[in-house]
């Protein structure tokens, strides 16, 4: 899957089957269900999932949150948009997922 078929697939009304919690956060996020997408990323640890929590807690305007995030993401807060990062993200999360 690329970034095409993934933003495409969002306007479904389930994400994927085979979506890993990281970009079904994603894919719940685009759909304006900020809370779901939340809970799908706030336990785990990985880099990844630290990354999207990051992209979420600054979409929601809390900076000192996305801030701690992007820390453990091993990231800077980006001076790009929010849809930039989106697909930023989503780009390089479907890479690891799919090659």
């Amino acid at each position: 899957m690329d970034l095409y078929q993934f933003e495409a697939c969002t306007a479904d009304s389930s994400p994927p089957q085979d979506l890993p919690p990281v970009l079904q956060a994603l894919w719940f996020e685009a759909r304006g269900d900020w809370d779901r997408a939340h809970r799908l990323v706030q336990d785990l640890s990985d880099a990844s999932a630290a990354w999207v929590h990051a992209y979420l807690h600054r979409k929601e305007g809390d900076i000192w949150n996305a801030d701690y995030w992007y820390a453990n993401a091993g990231r800077s807060r980006p001076s790009v948009g929010l849809e930039r990062e989106w697909r930023d993200i989503a780009t390089a999360l479907l890479r690891d997922r799919y090659g």
